[in-house]
């Protein structure tokens, strides 16, 4: 079972100037959790996975489940339905307020700041997954658990016509149908007959003009990892950074993830 580790860390490999204040690392654990819990955890993510089209964000479920129980978190009573303006009393608004106060006061962490799923861009997890695969260390740092889970997120964000979008609310593009299905590859995953996601995601690719319709930073990943000639890639010449910084052209406006590629 997966659990939220907060303000950890330590080796000669990472430092921190804050005591690793704000730090969120999910751990897994085989043995945490009791089978009731562990049953809680399976049924969010079915029910996730169900309507995954419907509700796309994570509401951060498997934290919040957690987190009830660390701050012992009591259910609020049921909401009450104001009808019209006249019926707002002071004693409601009191309620509404401490409502409120109860839901974030059980969700801040002990360190003091509250935890969250930094999601929605889609490109970002396929960008770590290739670049430890260039560098050798894919099976190193990722576990067998952390493998599992990075599939069952690309798949749950996987568009109905089969591709990927850049984010989880967008429509699909190359640019997040390649990548996230090169990760899904690279990860062990295989477009067969028992794998019609991914099988669905080859041919979002192939029919609407493969990976050469790519764009720039696209054709740069896929180069990386060996799948994309170079010579298919636009030339970008490294003076533009040394033309003035208020033209539009210099990379630094460009947006963050392209001019860091």
């Amino acid at each position: 079972m997966w659990r939220l580790k907060i303000s950890e860390g330590n080796g000669p490999w990472l430092q921190s100037s804050n005591g690793f204040l704000g730090r969120q690392v999910w751990e897994f654990d085989p043995n945490a959790g009791t089978p009731e819990e562990r049953a809680e955890v399976e049924r969010l993510r079915e029910e996730f996975t169900k309507h995954r089209l419907e509700k796309r964000e994570s509401r951060d479920l498997l934290l919040r489940l957690q987190y009830a129980k660390l701050n012992q978190f009591q259910a609020n009573a049921p909401t009450m339905k104001i009808e019209k303006s006249s019926d707002v009393t002071e004693e409601l608004i009191s309620a509404s307020l401490r409502r409120a106060l109860n839901q974030f006061s059980s969700l801040q962490a002990h360190d003091g700041h509250w935890p969250s799923d930094y999601s929605g861009i889609l490109f970002i997890m396929p960008i770590l997954i290739l670049s430890l695969h260039v560098t050798g260390a894919l099976n190193i740092v990722v576990s067998s658990e952390h493998r599992r889970e990075i599939c069952r997120y690309i798949y749950n964000h996987q568009n109905e016509d089969g591709g990927w979008g850049k984010q989880i609310l967008g429509p699909s593009t190359m640019f997040g149908s390649c990548l996230n299905y090169a990760t899904l590859r690279l990860l062990g995953e295989v477009p067969d007959a028992s794998n019609v996601a991914l099988a669905e995601g080859r041919k979002w690719i192939l029919s609407h003009g493969s990976a050469t319709a790519i764009p720039q930073w696209g054709k740069i990943w896929l180069s990386i990892i060996g799948i994309y000639d170079w010579s298919g890639n636009n030339p970008i010449i490294p003076e533009l950074w040394l033309v003035p910084h208020y033209l539009p052209i210099h990379p630094g406006a460009y947006f963050i993830h392209w001019h860091n590629t």
